[in-house]
């Protein structure tokens, strides 16, 4: 998987960002726990998806659907046909599985054994509801979370009086059997999307195709990846889903190669089109001002936008993984040749303020860092730590992308003040404690 990945795997149990699933158990293959950290940055990637899609957009709402819906939403939808598998091929001596598009030959790649025909494997985890495992009981944990939305559309359209063009977004879970999970969290059979789901005049859709990619691309510059290691690839005519009349893949260039990281799609009418027919409920649109004047009644199409929080996770910290060569703190007499740097956006760093006191074997200045790590916890994710010299407490808190370091001093007894550390310039300023919070709330803002 490449040399960078296994320290960010490292990183990541070290540090407390990700965890093995069942580990204590010997792990469950795919799955995967977000620690302390962790959970912290996907909720921060989160919130800055919502406030991105929500408050940036005076025509998009919000919708939180349910994980379980009536099995005849994904015959619908076409998730329980041909059309959502994967080709799989299985050892006959060994019988570990692959995708047939993973191997080339007709031997298995682990044990040289043979390999079975080519056959259809549906990717949708089956479950049921109800004391009895029957198949009038049988339903299914969802793969995707637009079609909730899309089965709510009339509702959300109802409720908050909307007109076309508008959107509906939505964060949650969805689960997929995938065949061979691999690299990581970047493909995992439990995962958590982020999508936007616009619906506008069939007229109007190619524009915002456009739009949207724009927009989602401009979103991850905007977090601090490096543009070079970002493009757009626009979906040849035979890669496209069956619903699809445009797509395109925001991808990000991995130590294990481009890889997607968000879809666009231009779904065209084809969602509600469907649902209309296999509920019975119309959920075509009645326009009064279309863009050509007069009014029509029509199926609205759709433009989606599709992007995991795992994934993004994956991608911040790849692209803020940096090794200093040499070191970059002199304040220790302990040798480093290498030093950890994440250089998480602000926004998204799980932890924003490390409070420091410069010793520890002097309780005075330990006691004024615990009233000043006390009086930021309401406002800001802090961390204390008073273990090591301070050059080694630097070095930890810039392993976790930490922006902001307080080192309260001796100094700091008389005058009530203390050293605000940048994570990325190393400049220190000092600055009154009475001052702290509106400071640190405009450099976490800038």
């Amino acid at each position: 998987m490449g040399d960078k990945i296994s320290k960010i795997i490292s990183l990541s149990k070290r540090r407390g960002f990700i965890f093995q699933s069942s580990e204590i158990y010997g792990g469950f293959s795919s799955c995967y726990d977000f620690g302390p950290l962790g959970v912290e940055m996907k909720n921060n990637i989160k919130r800055a998806w919502w406030d991105k899609i929500i408050k940036e957009h005076e025509n998009i709402v919000g919708l939180d659907a349910s994980i379980l819906m009536k099995p005849e939403i994904w015959k619908a939808s076409g998730h329980l046909t041909a059309g959502f598998a994967d080709t799989l091929v299985e050892c006959k001596s060994c019988h570990k599985r692959y995708r047939a598009d993973e191997v080339d030959s007709e031997i298995c790649p682990e044990c040289g054994g043979e390999l079975t025909r080519p056959r259809k494997f549906n990717l949708m985890m089956k479950t049921f509801v109800g004391p009895v495992e029957a198949e009038a009981a049988t339903t299914y944990l969802r793969a995707e979370t637009c079609q909730g939305i899309y089965v709510n559309f009339e509702n959300v359209l109802n409720s908050m009086r909307l007109k076309i063009p508008f959107g509906i977004a939505q964060i949650g879970k969805s689960f997929r059997n995938e065949i061979t999970p691999k690299d990581f969290i970047y493909r995992t059979r439990e995962f958590e999307q982020m999508e936007m789901q616009w619906f506008c005049h069939p007229k109007t859709a190619a524009k915002y195709f456009d739009y949207w990619i724009k927009e989602r691309f401009d979103w991850y510059i905007c977090l601090g990846i490096k543009k070079e290691n970002l493009r757009v690839r626009h979906h040849k005519k035979e890669e496209l889903p069956h619903y699809a009349i445009a797509g395109a893949d925001i991808e990000y260039h991995f130590p294990f190669g481009w890889r997607e990281i968000e879809g666009i799609h231009n779904r065209g009418d084809w969602d509600l089109k469907n649902h209309s027919k296999f509920s019975g409920k119309d959920l075509s649109y009645f326009d009064e001002d279309p863009p050509a004047g007069g009014k029509e009644k029509y199926f609205p199409f759709i433009v989606e936008t599709s992007g995991g929080v795992d994934r993004s996770l994956f991608v911040f910290l790849t692209d803020a993984y940096q090794e200093i060569k040499g070191g970059r703190t002199k304040t220790t007499k302990a040798a480093k040749e290498i030093e950890i740097l994440l250089k998480i956006h602000k926004k998204l760093a799980p932890v924003k303020v490390a409070v420091l006191p410069l010793v520890r074997n002097k309780p005075k200045i330990v006691k004024k860092a615990k009233e000043v790590y006390r009086l930021l916890k309401p406002h800001f994710v802090c961390q204390y730590d008073e273990l090591g010299s301070i050059g080694r407490r630097y070095r930890r808190i810039d392993e976790i992308g930490v922006p902001f370091a307080l080192t309260v001093d001796f100094e700091s007894l008389k005058q009530d003040d203390l050293t605000i550390r940048d994570r990325d310039t190393m400049a220190q300023e000092r600055v009154k404690v009475e001052n702290l919070i509106d400071v640190l709330k405009e450099k976490l803002s800038s």
